[in-house]
């Protein structure tokens, strides 16, 4: 195991598909297809068979004694001038472990290993997330992406045709699946907890259900030079309310909420807002408090209303269940994460991850955080120290071998588990 090797090809594909804006490595274009051509480079001379799926992820498997699967999942796409480790950490962090599993086992362990590629995690380009995740565990909408366009009005399809891949086929993708017994993703943290508590590693317990909503106060329009102020009909105000309101509402659920953007009509700084839409981003890892949330703010959106007489109408844009992973293989990973850095802290993730629709399909699934200097991502200022990087690809491995031996465990007549999000996750153990 040489984790220095790991940061060393790291800053290798920073210097191929980055440039001083950052890394470049947009899901089907050519630098991403560079960055894929970089990856397979790395296997070379490795007993693993190679092959691109349905939906353009790209799989290296090490067969071994036994065909259940351990699968080690990442993504090498970026957002446009992103950062050098969101992403490829996971994926370069697998090719070392790989590496330390051929040569320990003389090229057959005793379960078969998988490092997958996912095709577009990033949505950068298209605004669909997880394309091949979503493809491969069979919940993508075919309908939704096949009009998706980006901003030159390609459309995804054809995207896709310029890469070698069909869309109508991507679904097929979904026979990678079989005898996958175990799912592991390392990734950067994208956030400040782990700084903030001086933590170098974390488990993650899933990812964040989402609420997401536009609320529209409706008012009236009038002068602003001649109506007084207690004759205002205004919806701004009303909107304006909702901002250290939904504070209060994270406050007392232990969620996160955001107003992302706000419009008004007519929009000019001589007239009272007849109209006021905001957005409404709510999360949180349990899905009860997530309904509580949104109720406390459907309440608060109606007594502003009233207060400042206005109406006020919801229209909901988005929604995801929480996502909660295996029990056993967080236990798994906080052992691993202990044994390389003496503690580890139990979290949830608010971004979603391809670990995320593995999670969906059936797959146990477990991912294991990093600390983010900054607690800043998707930025060319993105960074980890690299002793943490090394800590990190360290306890991944570890966190390998403890899911090969879980895996060696099950039955041999193993079908997957069942998903296990709406579940109630598991607690925080004080670390």
């Amino acid at each position: 195991m040489n984790p220095s090797r790991t940061v060393a090809e790291l800053k290798e594909l920073r210097d191929l598909t980055g440039d001083e804006n950052g890394a470049q490595r947009v899901a089907f274009t050519p630098v991403w297809s560079k960055a894929r051509e970089f990856l397979k480079s790395k296997l070379a001379g490795l007993p693993v068979e190679t092959h691109d799926d349905a939906a353009g992820n790209f799989w290296a498997t090490l067969p071994g004694r036994s065909a259940k699967a351990l699968l080690i999942g990442g993504h090498i796409d970026s957002v446009p001038d992103g950062g050098w480790l969101d992403g490829c950490l996971n994926t370069l962090a697998g090719v070392e472990i790989l590496r330390r599993i051929a040569g320990e086992y003389d090229g057959c362990p005793p379960v078969t290993v998988r490092l997958v590629d996912w095709a577009d995690e990033e949505g950068a380009r298209f605004g669909k997330s997880l394309f091949g995740s979503s493809a491969c565990a069979g919940t993508l909408d075919m309908g939704e992406a096949a009009n998706l366009r980006d901003r030159d009005g390609i459309a995804l399809p054809d995207a896709l045709r310029a890469v070698g891949i069909e869309f109508e086929k991507v679904k097929e993708s979904g026979i990678e699946r079989a005898n996958a017994a175990a799912y592991q993703e390392l990734h950067i943290e994208q956030g400040p907890v782990l700084l903030d508590k001086g933590l170098v590693l974390g488990t993650v317990l899933g990812t964040f259900g989402v609420q997401r909503h536009a609320i529209t106060f409706r008012g009236q329009a009038a002068h602003s030079g001649s109506t007084p102020m207690n004759r205002r009909r205004d919806a701004f105000l009303a909107a304006a309310k909702m901002g250290p309101e939904i504070y209060k509402i994270a406050g007392r659920h232990g969620g996160v909420c955001t107003i992302g953007s706000c419009t008004t009509q007519p929009g000019i700084v001589t007239s009272v807002v007849a109209d006021c839409r905001i957005t409404l981003d709510q999360r949180h890892l349990d899905a009860p408090a997530l309904a509580s949330m949104l109720a406390d703010a459907r309440e608060a959106a109606s007594k502003f209303a009233g207060e400042c007489g206005v109406s006020v109408e919801w229209e909901r844009l988005w929604q995801i269940d929480p996502i909660l992973f295996h029990p056993d293989l967080i236990g798994l990973c906080d052992e691993a994460a202990g044994e390389v850095c003496g503690a580890s802290h139990r979290m949830p993730s608010g971004p979603l991850h391809d670990a995320a629709e593995v999670s969906r399909s059936g797959i146990p699934t477990v991912m294991m955080f990093v600390q983010s200097l900054h607690g800043i991502s998707h930025n060319k200022i993105e960074d980890t120290r690299e002793e943490h990087i090394e800590a990190a690809v360290r306890a991944f491995d570890r966190l390998a071998s403890k899911l090969m031996d879980w895996i060696a465990r099950l039955p041999q007549d193993f079908k997957g588990v069942a998903p296990l999000h709406g579940r109630k996750p598991a607690r925080d153990q004080g670390q």
